[in-house]
């Protein structure tokens, strides 16, 4: 008798009964897994009537709700917030244009990608403009952004550079000019033995240093170089990961197409590489994100800077756990959010 498919057998509902069963086929089977699961409930319950009393009862959120536009603007001149506010409407609106991109089917198709791929570097250019001024805005100084917008602009652009520069490395490691290939690998293996503080540090040190004279890099520029440099390592191991499980057959079939290595490489190898690695690469992302804290210590008050000098205030000493819990909130929400444009892009 032939099998039945997976996809035309009945679901069976989760009922009381089955959840019961599973309780006591886990959790409750033997007398010593009924204890130690009574006992991590118990700890379970304590901890978290502990934390939800100290969240409503003993802390004192006034430290956040007294520096809310510190948290997310830093310094930027409050009569200029409002150019903040037209870079998120921009962001918004590019990301509801590709979404929509996603959903619509052909002819439209075609049309939305042009329209999505024509708005992206306009918008782009717009943020920049309204961010930093010029061209009819007064100028803001990078010293003056801070919080949650410097978080946001540095992971934005750092992510944006180092994807295809990672990309370019993967490829070069695969290549087979001997030359290309070593220099790829040398670079990879180099800064992957590096940490990366290191090489934040040789970003804001010595950077200057092998630069002409007259040329003078800003700080928040020498940041995001160091975590281009670091990340693309990251990224190209990840993706030549991907470039090797492609099977040899692929390129096969795309040389008796009449391909070239190029087309066959952009068309057929490269796109079924990245879709394999998204988790891969989309953790490295998130890692990336969260790893702007280390600015910090170059003077650049980022998200976990600007806490750090909301608690040197007087009126706010000691407020550790307020204000660090807050911005831990914030790191959640945008890493989880990642986390969940990575599986969509997975069901894409």
């Amino acid at each position: 008798m032939p099998a039945i498919p997976e996809s035309s057998r009945p679901r069976v509902s989760a009922t009381p009964q089955t959840v019961l069963a599973w309780l006591r086929k886990n959790l409750f089977n033997t007398w010593f897994n009924s204890a130690l699961t009574i006992v991590c409930l118990w700890i379970v319950v304590q901890v978290a009537a502990g934390v939800l009393r100290w969240i409503t009862t003993q802390a004192q959120w006034s430290v956040v709700f007294a520096n809310f536009r510190l948290f997310f603007v830093g310094r930027y001149p409050i009569e200029q917030v409002w150019r903040i506010w037209g870079v998120l409407a921009i962001t918004l609106a590019l990301i509801a244009v590709w979404i929509v991109r996603l959903k619509v089917r052909a002819p439209l198709k075609e049309r939305m990608n042009t329209i999505a791929y024509a708005l992206l570097p306009i918008g782009v250019a717009a943020c920049v403009w309204l961010i930093g001024g010029g061209l009819g805005l007064p100028a803001v100084s990078t010293t003056l952004w801070g919080g949650l917008l410097l978080t946001l602009l540095v992971a934005i652009v750092s992510i944006a550079l180092a994807f295809p520069f990672g990309v370019l490395l993967a490829i070069g490691r695969q290549s087979t000019l001997p030359a290309v290939r070593w220099l790829s690998a040398i670079y990879i293996e180099l800064v992957r033995g590096l940490p990366l503080i290191g090489i934040l540090f040789i970003a804001q040190v010595m950077l200057p240093l092998v630069l002409p004279g007259q040329l003078r890099l800003d700080r928040l520029v020498r940041a995001i170089a160091g975590l281009v440099l670091f990340n693309a390592a990251y990224i190209a191991e990840n993706i030549r990961g991907g470039l090797q499980a492609i099977p040899q057959g692929q390129t096969e079939a795309a040389k008796a197409l009449g391909l070239n290595v190029p087309q066959t490489l952009l068309l057929v190898v490269l796109p079924q590489a990245l879709r394999a690695v998204t988790p891969a690469i989309v953790g490295q992302f998130i890692s990336l994100f969260k790893d702007t804290s280390l600015l910090a210590l170059f003077a650049l008050v980022e998200l976990t800077g600007i806490a750090r000098s909301i608690l040197a205030q007087p009126n706010f000493l000691g407020r550790y756990a307020e204000v660090y819990l807050f911005i831990g909130l914030i790191y959640w929400l945008f890493c989880y959010t990642m986390s969940l444009l990575s599986r969509r892009l997975e069901r894409v």
